[in-house]
């Protein structure tokens, strides 16, 4: 795997670790300790972002908030805080993932890697299911005429389940199967995200995502 990263945490022990871990796998890993200093940064040229969430001066949503207009990349959370209310706010800012502090280096790995494999597939054709068109090269989705302004990980999902529409999967199984993490899977990621995509469904004026009590979710357009 290669890939070029940045990552963000006020601690410069874990950016050791971080650096170390993922030029082992052929990454050019850059840190930085103070993300005040990334005001003239250009971060287009990343393929992957991992933001703490607990740093002094910017925290790591707020940073989040700064800089996802000017990338479409990946971005990672790295945080201890783990409530259902944080998730709801770092997915809902336009992040794609977390991992919990204190990870292990094969998690770490792992979870980059995927999202990387992930962002690297190459589709070329268009499939329709029911009045959503998904646009598998350039990863777009548009409902009648409008485009639904998905982050990539809601992409994913709904790709994923319309590709397989009527089929019902639990939150477990889209984890595994949309981000291919070889890791434990955090479900509570994929609940998130489903409301993040509902809300954005509605003001388009569609509801494709069906919950099916007891047992996960299902495309029913």
């Amino acid at each position: 795997m290669t890939g070029n990263i940045l990552a963000v945490d006020d601690e410069e022990g874990i950016l050791r670790i971080i650096k170390r871990a993922l030029e082992k796998d052929g990454c050019q890993v850059d840190t930085v300790s103070d993300p005040l200093l990334l005001k003239n940064w250009f971060l287009g040229k990343y393929d992957l972002i991992l933001l703490d969430v607990m740093m002094p001066g910017v925290d790591g949503f707020s940073l989040c908030r700064r800089i996802r207009g000017e990338v479409d990349c990946p971005i990672l959370f790295l945080t201890a805080r783990t409530g259902e209310e944080d998730i709801m706010t770092g997915l809902g800012l336009g992040g794609d993932d977390y991992i919990r502090k204190p990870f292990g280096i094969g998690e770490l790995r792992s979870r980059v890697q995927a999202h990387i494999r992930r962002e690297r597939r190459r589709k070329t054709h268009a499939v329709l299911a029911g009045e959503m068109r998904f646009y598998l090269g350039e990863k777009r989705a548009v409902y009648r005429e409008t485009e639904l302004p998905f982050t990539k990980s809601e992409y994913e999902i709904c790709e994923y389940l319309a590709l397989h529409r009527g089929q019902v999967f639990s939150r477990e199984q889209i984890y595994e199967h949309v981000f291919g993490y070889d890791g434990e899977s955090d479900s509570s990621a994929i609940t998130e995200h489903i409301k993040n995509i509902r809300a954005k469904c509605r003001a388009a004026g569609c509801e494709p995502v069906e919950t099916v009590w007891g047992t996960g979710y299902r495309w029913k357009s």
